[in-house]
């Protein structure tokens, strides 16, 4: 069972996510504008946030940007447009997942299943002794695991957190042929959905961020994506 915070200023909508939230035996509390719910955040402990973007008072995006200063709680977006414009905004601004109104609410809770079951197995740090040190080289780029750092030409490089988790995979699993499906499984959760252009959004975001290092992530047409990158010493 988890604590969600939904974010709507349609209280149909709200109260259409708590309808089945509860079902799934999650608790809810809800807000609506984002005022309302970067102020719930700061004290709320929630294990993940519903938000939409078109909101009164404060938008969807500026929530997301104030919520990530001083919290990591997943964040999924919704949206009545499913422009990439309004997708890259919403994973610039750090949230985790988008999803476009009307939506299933069943696809929405398998999506909140996803992310609450990646957050559970995210092993916790070690209190006692230092975790030994995780850190890639390509070039220019390199990027430290361990400290969650990216450098490119030794500047570091600021990025969402999914930006961070596609690219750390990526490397781990570097000159393998990365199938869409297993990306989206591996590095979201949740199974692969044909229509969704999340993993694309990603992708570009990436290679911008990464440039002028993005050649190393290859098109496999029909297939997916590979790291391309010398073998570890």
């Amino acid at each position: 069972m988890a604590k969600l915070l939904v974010v709507d200023d349609e209280a149909q909508i709200r109260a259409l996510i708590r309808k089945y939230a509860e079902y799934e035996g999650h608790t809810v509390e809800e807000a609506a504008d984002g005022m309302e719910a970067v102020r719930l955040s700061r004290g709320g402990n929630y294990d993940a946030i519903i938000m939409d973007i078109m909101m009164p008072e404060l938008d969807g995006f500026s929530a997301c940007r104030d919520i990530r200063r001083f919290s990591s709680v997943p964040i999924l977006m919704l949206s009545a447009r499913g422009e990439e414009y309004d997708k890259i905004n919403g994973f610039e601004f750090g949230a985790d997942d988008y999803i476009v109104k009307p939506f299933s609410p069943r696809e929405l809770m398998l999506r909140v299943e996803a992310i609450l079951k990646r957050v559970s197995r995210t092993p916790a740090a070690p209190v006692a002794q230092e975790p030994e040190k995780e850190i890639y080289t390509v070039e220019g780029l390199t990027a430290d695991v361990t400290a969650r750092i990216v450098t490119v030409d030794g500047r570091r490089v600021d990025m969402s957190p999914k930006e961070y988790d596609l690219l750390f995979y990526m490397l781990r699993n570097r000159n393998i042929a990365l199938s869409r499906e297993k990306l989206i499984c591996d590095v979201w959760g949740y199974d692969f959905y044909g229509v969704d252009r999340t993993l694309d959004t990603h992708i570009k975001l990436l290679r911008k961020s990464i440039s002028p290092y993005s050649d190393h992530i290859v098109t496999l047409r029909g297939v997916g994506y590979r790291f391309d990158a010398p073998p570890a010493p």
